[in-house]
């Protein structure tokens, strides 16, 4: 089998303390091509990961790669990816999909007319609680998802580097950064329903008050330009419901990431990993004491996205399903702005 040629556009932290690392424990990959719009730092990326080609824009990396991995601002996720797509390249992209509902339509449009793979690399799925998780509701433990119940929770850590706090290229600030990764995993979990309708609500006001303690780095307000928590109540076609909270900064005792999920048979936090049930009249929770990993998450996504370009595994993400986050997290900002329920179309 010939190696998949994998060309980096984006050489941040998240391409390289993540996704570059597990790629290199994937046999089958030669990491080809890096490019960054910081040229020292592509190079420096290139050097320690033994890459090859350094590459000043996305144009000259297309002709030497099979597959491209976005670390870019959400700002460039559906550009780069079409070009990549339209060219015959596959795509990983660091999740967001992107800004805003149109552009994700036009990269699902370009990847259902290149037949390439288009992946979002939304890597809460990956990990072994979800995982097992997925085979419990699968297999029809809870019944018929009813309320899904989702907190994605930092007391202080907003962070202080990059350009996380700027909206034009990131689109928004706790829910579009950090909120979407449980979103993404409790849509999975439910079988990706289509959202219909979301009531939502945003605040940065601790973000914008002077000398915020903050635990990721220093915040200025001045240039602070998104929000820091956000709230959202989402309508399901199916007829389930979504209550979503989500901060970078939030006046609670400590961190909190859970998803909990009530159905007509039964209930599972995934956080720990929980059952919860009334059974031979009584009522039971279920704790799971011990779920085998196979591989560290990222590895996980890493040999998966190569097995979907060589045809040999259906992607565990499609990019309708990444759509619908987007979808949702869009809903939210417009119904914050506008005071009002939005529809989704």
């Amino acid at each position: 089998m010939s190696k998949l040629r994998i060309g980096v556009l984006g050489a941040g932290g998240i391409a390289t303390d993540r996704h570059i690392p597990a790629f290199k424990h994937v046999k089958e990959v030669e990491l080809t091509a890096v490019s960054d719009v910081n040229i020292d730092r592509a190079k420096e990326v290139a050097e320690k990961f033994s890459i090859p080609h350094v590459c000043v824009d996305l144009d000259e990396m297309l002709g030497k790669i099979d597959a491209l991995l976005i670390c870019t601002p959400n700002k460039f996720h559906a550009p780069a990816a079409i070009q990549a797509l339209n060219a015959g390249v596959h795509v990983l992209c660091e999740k967001p999909m992107a800004l805003n509902t149109k552009e994700c339509e036009d990269m699902v449009a370009a990847a259902e007319q290149s037949g390439k793979v288009l992946l979002i690399a939304y890597h809460w799925r990956f990990l072994k609680e979800s995982r097992a998780a997925k085979r419990l509701i699968d297999n029809g433990e809870i019944g018929k998802p009813l309320v899904i119940r989702i907190k994605s929770m930092r007391r202080r850590k907003v962070p202080g580097w990059g350009v996380f706090t700027n909206r034009d290229l990131q689109g928004g600030g706790a829910l579009i950064d950090y909120g979407c990764h449980l979103l993404d995993l409790a849509m999975w979990l439910t079988g990706s329903p289509k959202p219909y309708e979301v009531t939502g609500t945003t605040f940065n006001d601790l973000s914008m008050q002077k000398d915020m303690v903050n635990e990721w780095g220093t915040i200025n307000p001045a240039t602070f330009e998104v929000e820091d928590h956000a709230t959202a109540f989402i309508r399901l076609e199916n007829g389930a419901v979504v209550m979503l909270e989500t901060s970078w900064a939030a006046n609670i005792p400590e961190d909190e990431e859970t998803i909990s999920i009530s159905g007509t048979k039964g209930g599972i936090d995934v956080f720990p990993l929980r059952l919860n049930k009334a059974e031979h009249g009584v009522l039971m929770n279920s704790d799971v004491t011990w779920i085998p990993e196979e591989k560290p998450f990222a590895i996980l996504q890493a040999e998966h996205f190569v097995s979907c370009c060589f045809g040999e595994s259906t992607p565990l993400s499609s990019p309708k399903e990444s759509m619908y986050v987007s979808n949702i997290i869009e809903s939210v900002y417009e119904s914050a702005k506008i005071g009002n329920s939005v529809k989704i179309r």
